[in-house]
C-alpha cells in the first residue's frame, strides 16, 4: 500500500522559512514518477505550487518562484520544499503527490485521479 507522510508544518510569521518533507512508502516507482507539492488555502481551489518531472526539471509556480526549492532523496524516498520569504498569502494546507506509473518506462501524469497523494501539512505564514 502506497502511502505518503508529510511533516514540517508550522506557523512562522511573514519572512521566515520552513521544510516541508514528505516521505513515501510502499511504492517501488517513487524514485521514477514525477512528484511534486500542492496547497490549497481556505475559500480556494488546489494549486500546484513546484513539481519534479521524469526529465528532472522542476517548474515552479510564479508566486513561489525564487522563493521555494523542491528537492528529492531517492536514497531516502522523501521529497522536500523549502520555503523561505514567507507571506500570509502562503497559508494553506500542503500535500505532496506522486504520479502513478502505467507500464514500462511511462508514469501517468502528476494530476490525475490516479495520483498518490499525502494526507497535507499546514502552513501558516502571520504577518
Amino acid at each position: 500500500q502506497v502511502q505518503l507522510v508529510e511533516s514540517g508544518g508550522g506557523s512562522v510569521q511573514a519572512g521566515g522559512s520552513l521544510r516541508l518533507s514528505c516521505t513515501a512508502s510502499g511504492y517501488s516507482h517513487w524514485n521514477f514518477c514525477p512528484v511534486g507539492w500542492f496547497r490549497r488555502a481556505p475559500g480556494k481551489e488546489r494549486v500546484e505550487v513546484a513539481r519534479i518531472n521524469g526529465d528532472g526539471s522542476t517548474p515552479y509556480a510564479d508566486s513561489v518562484k525564487g522563493r521555494f526549492t523542491i528537492s528529492r532523496d531517492n536514497v531516502k524516498n522523501t521529497l522536500y520544499l523549502e520555503m523561505h520569504s514567507l507571506k500570509p498569502e502562503d497559508t494553506a494546507m500542503y500535500y505532496c503527490a506522486s504520479a502513478r506509473f502505467a507500464s514500462g518506462a511511462i508514469c501517468f501524469d502528476l494530476l490525475t485521479s490516479a495520483t498518490y497523494w499525502g494526507q497535507g501539512t499546514q502552513v501558516t505564514v502571520s504577518s
